[in-house]
């Protein structure tokens, strides 16, 4: 096993890729990740370039003007870490929600496993059919606050 160091610049250069990616830029996916890279997010876990593009084309599809506004960045030997807030619109609605990566980065550089964390019901509840309901869950499952 090799103990190889990614280059800080690396996780730059991907996160300068979220923060500007557009349907023609999904082209550099490949640049990016390994060829059998693991992709995890609240709705998707995929492996490979085709079902890892894929999830962003219905990304592109389904959501109006998606953007990744990156926060912080952290990286370490081989892993790195970002926080970032997706925007967008749904349904005419524009949508705020605050997520997290954590990447994992191989040999060669590129990304070998990643994992969002973000909470899905913040963008539920931007949705006319089940934004009600996710909205009053939150609500009924909320610790009281002492008056």
């Amino acid at each position: 096993m090799t103990t190889a160091t990614v280059h800080p610049g690396t996780l730059s250069a991907l996160l300068d890729w979220y923060a500007t990616l557009t349907p023609e830029s999904l082209d550099a996916l490949d640049r990016f990740y390994a060829p059998q890279a693991h992709f995890r997010d609240p709705f998707n876990e995929v492996r490979g370039h085709a079902a890892i593009r894929a999830v962003f084309e219905h990304m592109f599809e389904a959501i109006v003007d998606p953007r990744f506004l990156i926060d912080r960045k952290l990286m370490g030997d081989r892993e790195g870490f970002a926080t970032w807030t997706f925007t967008g619109a749904i349904q005419g609605r524009r949508f705020s929600v605050p997520g997290s990566s954590h990447l994992r980065f191989g040999d060669d550089g590129r990304v070998s496993d990643h994992q969002d964390y973000w909470d899905a019901a913040a963008l539920w509840r931007h949705l006319s059919l089940i934004g009600p309901p996710v909205a009053w869950l939150q609500r009924r499952f909320a610790t009281p606050l002492p008056r």
